[in-house]
């Protein structure tokens, strides 16, 4: 399909890696521009160098700036004062007692999770809209819905992500943007295969077993029962950035293996 991607600007926050990087590797090969966002210059080269091995045509700029900064984000703005597609990529996550959780965490996760999309969003769309064509999507989580336990503060996060989408997007009626959101769901990321890495060591058991033990207890509600790949997340996250989404506005859409259990 051709998604009518091509010379369209796109800025993907946190893009060297997992869901983010799949993301730049699915808007490449449509013939848009991709801005590959990372924390360092090592990292941002890596992931043009990975995307270019399987799409050498791709037309890539490279931005090494930690955006969860409001620094960061004026610098960005400053060296990209338009893009046609945003995509709110950037997130941490942490397992942690809520009881545990301090201050200074709450505020580094909320900073960077939430108010990275605020700040480049607060740039970008009021001139998308008088272009009169962009979008702008927040990658969020399943977690949005269901807040879990061991990461209260990521999980608000992710909720906040989608309040601030479906409210963005009563802003662009009649002007040919979308602000939408992405419910990722447990996605096979760098820090997912770590994750579960380490809990197959501690329990003496293979990755395998890890994997089918987390969808029968933590994600027991999943009908995919197993980990999603980053390139399917992506999938619908181009098709999202494309014109060709152009009925679908103010949606939090989901990627998320069916884990959320209600219809709407």
């Amino acid at each position: 399909m051709n998604l009518q991607l091509e010379n369209k600007l796109a800025l993907v926050s946190g893009s060297t890696a997992g869901i983010g990087l799949a993301i730049a590797n699915a808007l490449a090969p449509e013939g848009a521009r991709v801005i590959v966002n990372g924390r360092t210059e090592a990292r941002v080269r890596e992931a043009i160098a990975s995307i270019r091995a399987k799409v050498p045509s791709a037309k890539l700029e490279g931005l090494a700036l930690d955006l969860s900064k409001a620094e960061a984000a004026a610098q960005t703005t400053k060296r990209y004062p338009d893009v046609d597609i945003l995509v709110n990529n950037l997130g941490v996550y942490e397992v942690k007692d809520f009881e545990q959780i301090t201050d200074a965490e709450w505020l580094t996760i909320i900073e960077t999770n939430f108010l990275s999309g605020v700040r480049l969003s607060r740039h970008y769309l009021p001139r998308m809209k008088a272009a009169g064509w962009g979008r702008v999507i927040f990658i969020s989580s399943e977690s949005a819905v269901n807040i879990p336990v061991e990461m209260i503060h990521y999980g608000v996060t992710k909720t906040m992500q989608v309040a601030l989408a479906r409210g963005l997007a009563e802003t662009t009626a009649g002007t040919g943007v979308t602000v939408n959101s992405v419910l990722a769901g447990p996605t096979r990321s760098e820090g997912v295969e770590k994750f579960i890495a380490d809990l197959a060591k501690t329990k003496h058991a293979t990755p395998a077993a890890v994997e089918k033990e987390f969808f029968t207890t933590a994600r027991s509600t999943s009908l995919l029962k197993r980990f999603a790949t980053p390139d399917e997340v992506a999938a619908l996250v181009a098709f999202v950035a494309s014109p060709l989404s152009s009925a679908t506005n103010g949606a939090a859409l989901r990627a998320d293996g069916g884990v959320v259990r209600s219809i709407l």
